[in-house]
């Protein structure tokens, strides 16, 4: 069955910020006057714990920042400093397309519906794509975590479907995480991309595509025998 149908994870597939997380962070302790008690993976690794539909990406990060400072010795209100830092040193505009991305998205809309499926908070996300202009390319967004649960359940994949009248056997999804994206592809029964790809991982569940780039997309791998 032909492939008529793209979903696209956001963060770190197809775009990222031009501020280092690390150093939004770093002069988000500085600022509180506080010793860094975690780091950026940690924080990533625990964010999707705290999604919540109806709560702003501020008040989910300020709930994930008082959880890892109670479990590392200090009180809530230091974590959700903290947090208030950072919301004021991160800027969503100021957001790069990854290598590839926009070239891809402009072969693959021609031919192509294309749907965004990513976890975060709407303001954040619309933000981001209104900065590059990715709104210009989807045919839906589902910003799962507010509109449905959030990834690697498979409702935001089958609502981004629904919203596009195909079925998983139609569709791709491609996106960079191998906790969220692959996993929850897999299981609304949609084909796996995983962009960008690290040779040296052997992921699972495994894609039925691996990039190190976006650019491979653009030659419809899937029409491949």
């Amino acid at each position: 069955m032909p492939i008529d149908t793209l979903l696209f994870d956001l963060d770190d597939t197809l775009l990222e910020y031009e501020q280092r997380s690390e150093d939004v962070l770093a002069t988000s302790f500085d600022r509180v006057g506080v010793d860094p008690f975690f780091d950026v993976p940690t924080y990533h690794a625990r964010y999707d714990e705290f999604l919540e539909a109806g709560l702003s990406v501020d008040e989910q990060r300020a709930d994930c920042f008082a959880a890892i400072a109670r479990e590392n010795g200090h009180d809530d209100e230091t974590g959700r400093r903290v947090a208030a830092a950072f919301a004021d040193v991160r800027d969503h505009s100021r957001v790069r397309y990854l290598p590839d991305a926009s070239e891809t998205l402009d072969a693959l809309a021609e031919e192509h519906a294309i749907g965004i499926v990513t976890n975060g908070a709407p303001e954040m996300q619309r933000t981001k794509m209104t900065a590059l202009g990715i709104e210009r390319y989807a045919d839906t967004v589902v910003f799962a975590g507010h509109d449905t649960p959030a990834k690697p359940n498979s409702d935001p994949f089958e609502r981004a479907l629904s919203e596009l009248d195909t079925v998983p056997e139609r569709a791709l999804h491609v996106g960079n995480s191998l906790d969220t994206d692959i996993p929850g592809a897999k299981a609304a029964g949609i084909g796996a991309v995983w962009v960008p790809a690290t040779p040296d991982v052997t992921p699972d569940p495994v894609p039925d595509f691996a990039f190190e780039t976006l650019h491979p997309l653009a030659e419809r791998p899937w029409r491949m025998p």
